[in-house]
Formats: structure tokens, sequence, C-alpha cells
């Protein structure tokens, strides 16, 4: 089963931006970069909400731009892995 092409949209969009962070950032930093304590604690009241059923349109919003920050990290972090590997 093929995705869907806004999957496929959204994943050029975000190897875009995976492509010119991991070139504009320092390798050894992107590897220490985290979110931080509070971020954390919020995405993770967001999740269980969303499993309980309870979470609220803003909510879901806002935990669907945290999946897509986290999804472009991940993706800046493997290319600056690889970058640093072949350098």
């Amino acid at each position: 089963m093929a995705a869907p092409a806004h999957y496929a949209q959204r994943m050029t969009i975000l190897e875009e931006a995976a492509n010119a962070l991991s070139k504009a950032i320092d390798p050894r930093k992107l590897a220490s970069l985290r979110a931080s304590k509070a971020t954390s604690v919020h995405v993770e009241t967001l999740v269980q909400k969303l499993r309980d059923g309870e979470i609220t349109k803003s909510e879901k919003a806002e935990l669907e731009q945290y999946q897509m920050l986290n999804q472009i990290m991940s993706l800046v972090k493997a290319r600056a892995r690889l970058a640093a590997v072949s350098a």
C-alpha cells in the first residue's frame, strides 16, 4: 500500500529542513540537544490525555507540532552523524 501524497510532501519538507539544519549546526552540539525537562513532562501529559481520550483540539494540534519537531530533529541528527562519519 502506497503512502498518501500528503505524506510524501511532508517528508520532502522534513528532509529539506533536516538537510539545512544538519549543515548549519555542529554535529557534536546536535548530539546533546534535548528538550527541557518541563517540555518533556508537558509532552508526556499530552500523550496521556490522547491515550485517555481527554485531549482537546488545541492540545492535539500542539502535540502534532511536537511530533513534527521530533521528526525533524531525528532527521537532522541522523544527517549530522552521517556527515561526520563520511568526513
